[in-house]
């Protein structure tokens, strides 16, 4: 049975890894999705674009070694929480945006704090 959690945690801790790296490179190839969600109040819409795609890259990358996991977690929560306004703009401004559904665009809300959630089990050193 501890072999199946141990192997259930990796899966997970890979998923969490390959999913901020594509994140991140999406950033690079669909940049204008992510320009129609940013709070118009934000300068340099682009800038913070591709800088956010290069630190999810590295988070994502650096999630894999035991030794900067814990780090990477804690830059991945407050990654998550510095780009909530783009998640709430993108809620307020749905039907501008083209988005069909606003229950879509709603559900990203919490989707947050879910991915917070699961960054945050990282953030404790598992060493033995």
């Amino acid at each position: 049975m501890f072999n199946r959690v141990t192997r259930r945690e990796k899966i997970l801790l890979y998923s969490m890894a390959v999913f901020y790296v594509i994140a991140g490179i999406y950033h690079f190839v669909n940049p204008l999705f992510y320009k129609k969600i940013m709070p118009p109040w934000l300068p340099g819409h682009y800038t913070l674009i591709y800088a956010s795609g290069v630190i999810e890259i590295v988070l994502g990358l650096l999630l894999v070694p035991e030794k900067t996991r814990v780090l990477a977690a804690w830059g991945i929560i407050a990654l998550l929480i510095a780009v909530f306004p783009a998640n709430l703009q993108m809620m307020l401004n749905y039907r501008e945006q083209h988005h069909p559904y606003l229950w879509v665009a709603i559900l990203r809300l919490p989707l947050q704090l879910l991915l917070i959630a699961w960054a945050y089990h990282y953030t404790k050193n598992k060493r033995k």
